[in-house]
């Protein structure tokens, strides 16, 4: 498995997606959406994983004005947008391969051993 985990710091999420890995001993690498963001490329094969953007968006989000915004833009400038502004990826993002999940889910991790 080659896992990586796209969060942040302050993500409890992504902090227990990191502990679900290391408890099972399986090597991730994690990524700090913030500081680093996401590539094109990634951002377009999780998008494929996942079933499309909307999944990937966190619409609970605190930046309300930003979220607002992104109901009006065309679908181009959407993914422009989200890949500006990292911090409405809904998070934890983990990648394995060309599998991916967003938020939580450990039942889905499960199938990738």
């Amino acid at each position: 498995m080659n896992i990586q985990i796209y969060g942040t710091g302050k993500c409890f999420d992504t902090k227990k997606a990191d502990r679900y890995f290391k408890e099972l001993g399986v090597k991730f690498q994690t990524i700090d959406l913030i500081n680093y963001g996401m590539s094109k490329g990634e951002y377009q094969s999780v998008k494929q994983a996942v079933g499309g953007m909307d999944a990937m968006i966190n619409i609970e989000g605190k930046d309300k004005d930003l979220l607002a915004l992104l109901r009006y833009l065309s679908e181009e400038d959407k993914e422009a947008k989200l890949l500006e502004n990292p911090k409405l990826f809904r998070t934890p993002i983990v990648r394995n391969g060309k599998k991916a999940t967003v938020g939580y889910q450990p039942e889905i991790w499960k199938t990738w051993e």
